[in-house]
């Protein structure tokens, strides 16, 4: 494993979002330098999903239809979510999140659609960013472990792409650890 002190996310890109409501949608798109049938195996195998992800799931989101829980980092409590859509490896959806993979110069464009609460939109956008980072890595096999929940909300590297993201979307800055975040 790479020595996760020496990893610094690039700057805020890729992202945008629809604004509607309290939750945004969030739609944050990135090339990667593998197969999608290899992304697709990322995103559904419970095994690689503890190794990238924001969340661990207690079985395969593989199958249209197949019920689980998934567990988001900072929530011990699991969310019972159903898969509505599994067309592998081009279409995955549950819950509030929706994949496309699409073949692309010997790799795969990766599009994520996540509902999240508008205050913290530039959140799931560093986070995502820094989860998609080492998803990329790790499929390259050179991983540099899972990076999620408040040790890297407390890293430089997710506290300036939060900063970059808000202003990308036209927004103030909501910092981590700050009264409004609290009492969210």
């Amino acid at each position: 494993m790479i020595d996760r002190e020496q990893y610094t996310p690039g700057p805020a890109s890729g992202a945008q979002v629809r604004k509607g409501g309290e939750k945004w949608t969030l739609i944050l798109v990135r090339e990667l330098r593998h197969a999608p049938e290899k992304v697709w195996q990322a995103l559904t195998d419970p095994a690689h999903l503890r190794e990238w992800a924001p969340f661990v799931a207690d079985g395969s989101l593989g199958a249209a239809g197949a019920t689980v829980n998934l567990t988001w980092v900072g929530n011990p409590k699991p969310i019972e979510t159903t898969v509505t859509r599994a067309d592998a490896p081009r279409l995955l959806e549950y819950g509030d999140i929706r994949w496309e993979l699409e073949a692309f110069g010997g790799g795969t464009r990766l599009t994520l659609w996540h509902s999240i609460d508008r205050r913290f939109i530039s959140w799931g956008a560093a986070g995502w960013h820094i989860c998609f980072d080492v998803l990329d890595r790790l499929l390259s096999g050179t991983p540099i472990g899972r990076m999620v929940g408040g040790e890297v909300m407390r890293s430089g590297g997710w506290q300036r792409l939060n900063a970059e993201y808000a202003k990308q979307f036209g927004l103030e800055a909501l910092n981590w650890g700050s009264q409004t975040a609290q009492k969210s």
